[in-house]
């Protein structure tokens, strides 16, 4: 779903709930708030179709969007930029002491930025979920695509919960009330198993259905599950679920110049508070250095970022100005630019690490094929289990440079390929002073010890 075309839907739908009611005198000084939906004003067809559109907007800013000040008085980074930040994709060149104790992997209960896109997901996943449910019950005619969906974004949301955050995030059930107050702490496994099953009912209710949309939704259900199978190490799997999958498939959101922007463009080409990192910490890839096709890239200043639209040669911070360099990805070059939730790409990724683990090599030819579509050469095999590994991780890096994938990656190399967490996390000292934390992965909110069955972050080291 395009968020153009989300946009017109609300508008759309809201138009059709306010026809329902006509006007009178004794309603004229009553005040319309026309983007909150009232919980009766739901249980029509066009009530969960608004869910369904307000659902999809919630996992924009959740994900590559943001909201812009103008729309917004909760202005926070997106989680794909705070956990790239936490990983070695971004460096922080701001002010801001949440930013730079992310970048420094010394994150605190309390960081705001951190809680703003915590936020942002349970109420995507919440809101997808009531949209599911009235869409079964308000509108059973609607096609089942819409349903499916909603479905597809619970499975997304709750794998972006467990890569991101430390085993035991909080995921509650959900019903036509809103949510339940049966909230109990996942593990990280727990939480990709639920994903899973999210993406099987997807599956399950386009099985016998033909629509093209609903050919849309279910290779992004496939490659959703193929991602959530890989984090439980059930390589062989994940492989079988992408196979169907197009390599030219891709499934995203779009931003606008209001009143969301593209997140990575803001907070890193536009207001210089991001810089895309190299060899960040010693361990850090080179994304900026190794000049790869798929990562166009400038410097601050020169005639490239210029043109773009970043004459400033020096990060926001003017503490580290000429210490550290403004590096500037140009995937996302406008405010307007188009991001990819999951594409066929990945799924040949998923394919190749299934085949590495199975010992073959052809993880090579689908590496190199892929390779092949931007004119970058063959890769050789290193000789070895782990240069193998390191190889197959790098190439993941550079297609998926951007996408939330990063801080999911270097947890499983810990997790699941037996790597310690210094030897692929930035360390020893730090830009601005003291040295790097050994956080590998984002507390849970603060403000979730509110919810009476939130036993804590039950574990932090992998």
């Amino acid at each position: 779903m395009r968020a153009t075309t989300i946009a017109r839907s609300v508008a759309a739908a809201l138009l059709l709930l306010a026809a329902a009611s006509s006007c009178s005198a004794d309603k004229i000084l009553e005040v319309d708030v026309p983007d909150i939906i009232a919980p009766g004003a739901v249980t029509t067809p066009a009530g969960a179709e608004a869910l369904r559109v307000g659902a999809f907007r919630q996992l924009n800013v959740a994900t590559g969007g943001v909201e812009t000040v103008e729309a917004s008085s909760a202005f926070f980074d997106s989680m794909w930029l705070l956990s790239g930040l936490l990983a070695d994709e971004f460096r922080s060149g701001d002010t801001f002491i949440e930013r730079d104790e992310t970048d420094r992997r010394a994150i605190s209960e309390s960081n705001a930025l951190v809680e703003g896109g915590y936020r942002a997901l349970q109420r995507a996943r919440v809101d997808a979920a009531l949209a599911e449910l009235a869409l079964a019950k308000y509108d059973p005619d609607a096609p089942v695509w819409k349903r499916a969906q909603m479905l597809f974004t619970q499975g997304y949301v709750e794998t972006l919960l467990a890569e991101y955050f430390c085993s035991g995030v909080p995921i509650g059930d959900v019903d036509l009330s809103g949510p339940t107050r049966s909230s109990p702490s996942l593990t990280t496994e727990q939480a990709l198993e639920r994903a899973v099953a999210h993406f099987d009912a997807a599956l399950a209710l386009l099985a016998d259905d033909d629509a093209a949309e609903s050919d849309v939704a279910r290779n992004a259900a496939a490659v959703g599950k193929g991602r959530a199978l890989l984090g439980l190490a059930r390589y062989a799997d994940a492989a079988a679920a992408v196979a169907d999958v197009p390599t030219e498939f891709a499934f995203g959101l779009e931003t606008s110049a209001t009143p969301i922007n593209n997140a990575v463009w803001e907070f890193n080409l536009n207001e210089r508070r991001y810089t895309v990192g190299d060899a960040d910490g010693g361990n850090g890839l080179d994304f900026f250095s190794a000049n790869d096709p798929r990562l166009p890239r400038c410097e601050g200043g020169d005639d490239v970022c210029t043109a773009a639209g970043a004459p400033d040669a020096s990060v926001f911070d003017n503490s580290v100005a000429g210490v550290l360099p403004f590096y500037v990805q140009l995937v996302y070059p406008a405010k307007d630019a188009p991001f990819t939730l999951v594409n066929g790409v990945e799924a040949r990724l998923i394919e190749a690490e299934a085949q590495l683990q199975a010992g073959g090599a052809g993880f090579l030819g689908t590496l190199n094929d892929l390779r092949a579509t931007v004119g970058l050469g063959a890769l050789a095999d290193p000789g070895s289990a782990a240069a193998r590994a390191d190889l197959l991780f790098r190439e993941r890096a550079f297609w998926l440079f951007a996408t939330g994938h990063r801080l999911g990656d270097l947890r499983r190399l810990v997790r699941q390929y037996g790597r310690s967490a210094d030897s692929v996390f930035p360390v020893g000292a730090f830009i601005k002073g003291g040295e790097y934390g050994d956080d590998v992965n984002f507390p849970i909110s603060q403000a979730e010890r509110n919810n009476p069955q939130f036993q804590g972050c039950l574990n932090r080291d992998a």
